[in-house]
């Protein structure tokens, strides 16, 4: 294992911001593909959201963390922000707002660790970024932000850029025109094979990741479910190998890749290395049920890296 992935005296910090819902789990045997009725086999509540989930991963694994994000004044809200604080994430910066509904979805898990979500987020969420505690981005290490808040995650991009430090945009699926812009001001761009397409279609993953390396003078990847990883370096496109692994549960597992990811650049890691490290944490969530519940500690990232480096 790198040196730069050791845990360390001084921990990373990081700002995370974005979605957080609150996520109601059924276990099903398979995701009907035409309307009917289905008996769960399991239920779960668990906190969820892209980048909520990203925060409690990389608290898990040492960094210590703050999210800035937006709930209703409901109980829900409460609800999600207790949970984010008893994983040891700052939540004094989450915007409680009054007559609003906290974001919730419902989801259906299958046999085979594939997932079906329907989600609800309140169009009356204030998207207005000008609350945030910006001067803290100084302190910070790196900052991790989802495509759900455009205007927000502009924000904090913009600001940690201007100040050298890491500038991650986990660009899943999202309006085209939100993506791109919000490339424009990343350090660090990590697609979701899904939003990689939607975003630049093209014949093959280089093709669009060459299109969307016009769009940014940050590094640019996509994360290939168990393929692994892909970025480019200049013009050559890079691989790092997933981790082979019996999938459980693959809810949150890409949440928990950019949450590592975020990790692993803020200790200095090379590209491929924290790559390697994220592919690794994401691989031990797959294994587990219950989206972020099963987002890993350091010391289990650790020593599957260990594994897999004598393998």
């Amino acid at each position: 294992m790198k040196p730069s992935l050791v845990p360390i005296a001084n921990p990373p910090q990081l700002i995370c911001l974005g979605m957080c819902v609150h996520d109601c789990i059924y276990v099903v045997p398979a995701i009907p593909t035409s309307p009917t009725k289905v008996l769960a086999t399991e239920y779960r509540e668990s906190g969820g959201g892209m980048a909520a989930n990203a925060a409690v991963a990389a608290s898990r694994l040492g960094a210590r963390v703050k999210f800035w994000g937006r709930v209703g004044d409901d109980a829900l809200g409460h609800r999600i922000t207790t949970d984010l604080a008893a994983e040891g994430v700052d939540v004094s910066h989450v915007r409680r707002l009054v007559g609003v509904t906290s974001c919730s979805t419902a989801i259906l898990i299958d046999a085979n660790g594939e997932r079906m979500m329907c989600s609800f987020n309140d169009p009356a969420l204030d998207s207005d970024p000008a609350w945030l505690p910006l001067a803290d981005v100084d302190q910070s290490d790196a900052a991790l932000v989802d495509v759900r808040w455009p205007a927000g995650a502009h924000r904090l991009l913009q600001q940690s850029r201007a100040a050298g430090k890491v500038a991650l945009l986990d660009a899943d699926v999202g309006p085209t025109a939100d993506v791109i812009a919000l490339m424009a001001v990343a350090s660090h761009v990590a697609f979701s094979e899904p939003g990689l397409r939607a975003a630049f279609g093209g014949a093959g993953v280089r093709d669009q990741l060459e299109a969307a390396a016009r769009c940014t003078s940050g590094a640019v990847g996509v994360t290939l479910g168990e393929r692994g990883y892909a970025w480019l370096d200049g013009n050559t496109l890079r691989e790092v190998a997933g981790v082979p692994v019996l999938a459980l549960d693959t809810l949150a597992a890409g949440d928990v890749w950019h949450g590592a990811f975020a990790v692993a650049l803020a200790e200095g890691a090379a590209h491929g290395d924290a790559a390697r490290f994220a592919n690794t944490a994401a691989a031990i969530k797959c294994e587990r049920p219950g989206g972020r519940a099963g987002a890993p500690t350091r010391k289990e990232v650790s020593a599957r890296l260990r594994i897999l480096s004598r393998a």
